[in-house]
């Protein structure tokens, strides 16, 4: 398996492959012609920026799944998390029909009691842009339709207010979170990991290089209670600050007359 940026080819983990692979595995076993795709995005797609926390996905269906098929997947996933610890049971994504897929409303998932993917212009633009890890199926730009900025910009609102509600409950998520944030309405770009976004906010916010440390500090499992203390202290300040470069971003790309995303593909 390999996941692709532009005319650049590169292994994933072993661990993830492994995970994969079983994964795929275990889908065509509990699905057999039902299933027609299995993609990987997120975290996986960044390996040389990030450690990995979950493992993001899109199960593409050509039918809706029947009872005894929802169980069978429970207990796959179930099965990952024994053989795998501890990735195998982060697991993370949806299970869509072909037909939703296909469309540009957020669709919801045939497992999960129906839960809706409600980044899905964000999670679209990642997979078309190269950053997945294709398992199973077709090219997914034979799926995905592309997606434009009134969509991404809506998706990109609905984190902030994700934010916004769990300042207090993930701080370092939200501090990486709200970097991401800014640079993708400043630059219209959404195909950026929160730790590039980092990089990006460490050089182009220098005020706040403290807290982005802190978080990024966090992410990789070495926070104390005291760094927590610190971003709680500090996470509304950062939230209004964002907020603000958010709608000065806005406003000036109204001004301007753009509509479209400017997705850029390549390597940062």
């Amino acid at each position: 398996m390999i996941y692709t940026v532009g005319v650049n080819s590169v292994n994933i983990a072993k661990e993830v492959r492994n995970i994969g692979e079983a994964f795929r595995d275990g889908l065509q076993a509990s699905l057999g012609s039902k299933l027609v795709g299995v993609y990987l995005y997120g975290a996986v797609a960044f390996p040389e920026v990030a450690p990995i926390g979950d493992i993001d996905f899109h199960v593409i269906l050509q039918e809706a799944l029947t009872e005894g098929e929802r169980s069978a997947l429970k207990g796959l996933h179930e099965s990952l998390a024994q053989r795998f610890p501890p990735l195998g049971s982060e697991l993370d994504g949806y299970y869509l029909l072909l037909e939703d897929a296909r469309k540009e409303t957020p669709p919801r998932s045939q497992m999960w009691n129906g839960a809706i993917d409600h980044s899905w212009a964000l999670h679209r633009e990642h997979i078309r842009a190269g950053r997945r890890v294709i398992l199973y199926g077709p090219d997914p730009d034979e799926i995905y339709p592309p997606a434009k900025w009134p969509e991404i910009e809506s998706a990109l609102l609905g984190e902030l207010d994700f934010v916004e509600k769990h300042l207090h409950d993930y701080p370092d998520y939200c501090i990486l979170n709200l970097c991401r944030l800014m640079y993708s309405f400043e630059t219209s770009d959404v195909v950026v990991s929160k730790a590039m976004a980092a990089e990006w906010a460490y050089s182009a916010l220098p005020a706040w290089r403290r807290y982005i440390d802190l978080a990024r500090k966090s992410y990789a499992g070495q926070r104390t209670a005291q760094d927590r203390e610190l971003m709680l202290n500090e996470i509304e300040g950062l939230l209004k600050f964002a907020q603000e470069r958010i709608d000065a971003s806005n406003q000036a790309r109204q001004g301007s007359g753009e509509v479209e995303a400017r997705t850029r593909t390549t390597d940062r």
